[in-house]
């Protein structure tokens, strides 16, 4: 077996062949009648022509004395094209014989039959490269079958895998269907800042960088939700964003530092009716890409055309942590608990955190069947509005299936001296050393002084739940091009 080096020498003499027979090999046009997928599918009406023009990548090649085949792909579809030398003549048959490879983009002509096998194939009279490749594909040297090799090359993943190039496909696909569903239902797309002065929406450390011009300090947002919020001030009444947040956090099967969240608000709409419209939203998202509201994940099939199940947040930890009475329970007790669990706590961890790091270890692994998990603690999520039954819960909602958190949403705070009372018990936090406590944002507090409106909002990860429709158990499988660790030697 030739080795890597072998190999590209071998293509780069090919190229200088074409360079020397005057041949452009990287041209600056290229002509495509069809796609590959639609002369496949118009076959019979095609076929009638006498001349038609196709572009691909060769993915394959064989032949046999006067006769070529290669099997094309143009990412549409695959299309088979024969070159007899008596059609071509010798000098183009013998170039293609002498520089083409797998891997190669090429431009044929020619007119469409049925071979005796009943391949639909193009009958080449004409053939031109467009762009003479240097590497052969993986699966003609080494393969690629390194994970972190397939998430760091992944041009050649998505090409040489079908079902990871439909995965992302159908993320195309969700992303769309929401959007539609959401311009259905009235609401307007935004974009917000993503560059901020101060990073909030959202409990989580961000990334910082510097503006050299303005001399100031910038941070990637965590979470476009306070922006958003704004915009209900403004006079629009119903919005979404679908856009990138970044997060200063750990990597694991669920969590990117870069990911993509659609966020929505509604004004005179609360959390309750949000739950509602998210069941009808989950049902039809889940049949329009899936065919059926029941879908396949993680061994499991999860069934969103029942009514789905609802719990407080003091049932689930009863319930699967065994924790007899969590809104009553001391910070050493939870902590105490916490250490049963084997989950650790760091000294500046509130009570509210260690909750909330049980039942991420505890109670969401269990939650397959689509869930939602209502009124959590207030100081757990500082944006919310509390519960006008309880003043020491939010009306907060988390909704989860396949045993991962999917969507958090709530009736929106819009008392500004609430909300000041909030972030400086944030500030608090941040000041004991937890990184992730939002910070104090006088300017949003100056923003509600100007009244927004009763509002229901709800934020969703878009990789998450293409993890859940694609049955994928890692989040890198479903972001093109991941956060991986620098590799030296290319």
């Amino acid at each position: 077996m030739s080795s890597f080096e072998e190999i590209r020498a071998n293509r780069l003499s090919k190229l200088q062949i074409l360079r020397d027979k005057g041949v452009n090999p990287y041209p600056v046009s290229a002509r495509a009648d069809v796609t590959l997928a639609e002369a496949s599918e118009s076959f019979d009406k095609l076929a009638k022509k006498k001349e038609l023009y196709l572009t691909g990548r060769i993915m394959a090649m064989r032949g046999q004395g006067g006769l070529a085949f290669a099997d094309l792909f143009d990412g549409t579809g695959k299309f088979q094209a024969l070159l007899k030398k008596d059609e071509v003549g010798d000098e183009a048959f013998t170039l293609w014989s002498d520089t083409v490879d797998i891997g190669d983009f090429v431009e044929v002509s020619g007119t469409l039959f049925l071979t005796k096998r009943n391949e639909k194939t193009v009958q080449v009279k004409k053939w031109r490269m467009l762009a003479k490749s240097l590497r052969p594909l993986p699966e003609k040297w080494h393969g690629l079958t390194d994970t972190e090799e397939r998430f760091r090359r992944r041009y050649l993943d998505t090409l040489m895998n079908e079902e990871v190039r439909g995965r992302f496909v159908l993320r195309s696909r969700v992303l769309s269907t929401l959007r539609a569903l959401l311009d259905k239902e009235g609401f307007m797309e935004v974009e917000t800042s993503m560059l901020q002065q101060l990073a909030g929406g959202a409990n989580a450390e961000p990334f910082k960088t510097h503006h050299k011009a303005l001399d100031i300090d910038l941070y990637l947002r965590i979470a476009p939700e306070l922006d958003l919020k704004k915009l209900l001030i403004g006079g629009f009444p119903k919005i979404y964003e679908i856009g990138r947040s970044f997060r200063n956090e750990g990597i694991d099967v669920t969590h990117n530092p870069e990911f993509t969240t659609i966020e929505w608000y509604e004004a005179y709409s609360d959390a309750a009716k949000q739950r509602a419209f998210i069941e009808t939203l989950f049902r039809t998202l889940v049949k329009a890409v899936k065919g059926s509201e029941t879908l396949s994940f993680g061994g499991n099939d999860v069934d969103f055309s029942k009514p789905f199940t609802v719990l407080t947040y003091a049932e689930a930890l009863q319930r699967y942590a065994l924790i007899p009475n969590p809104e009553k329970a001391t910070r050493e007790e939870l902590a105490l608990k916490a250490a049963q669990l084997g989950v650790s706590v760091a000294p500046h961890d509130t009570a509210e955190k260690i909750m909330d790091s049980m039942f991420k270890k505890t109670v969401r692994p269990k939650l397959i069947q689509p869930t939602y998990v209502i009124s959590y603690p207030a100081r757990m999520i500082p944006l919310a509005k509390q519960d006008e039954a309880n003043k020491n819960l939010v009306d907060a909602f988390q909704f989860y299936a396949g045993g991962m958190e999917l969507v958090k949403a709530f009736s929106e705070l819009n008392d500004p001296e609430e909300q000041s009372q909030r972030f400086n018990l944030e500030e608090s936090h941040r000041k004991e050393g937890d990184k992730e406590a939002q910070p104090n944002d006088a300017e949003f507090v100056e923003a509600l002084e100007y009244g927004m409106p009763p509002a229901g909002g709800v934020g969703m990860g878009i990789e998450r739940l293409v993890m859940l429709l694609t049955d994928t158990q890692n989040i890198r499988e479903v972001i093109f091009f991941p956060t991986l660790r620098p590799k030296n030697e290319f």
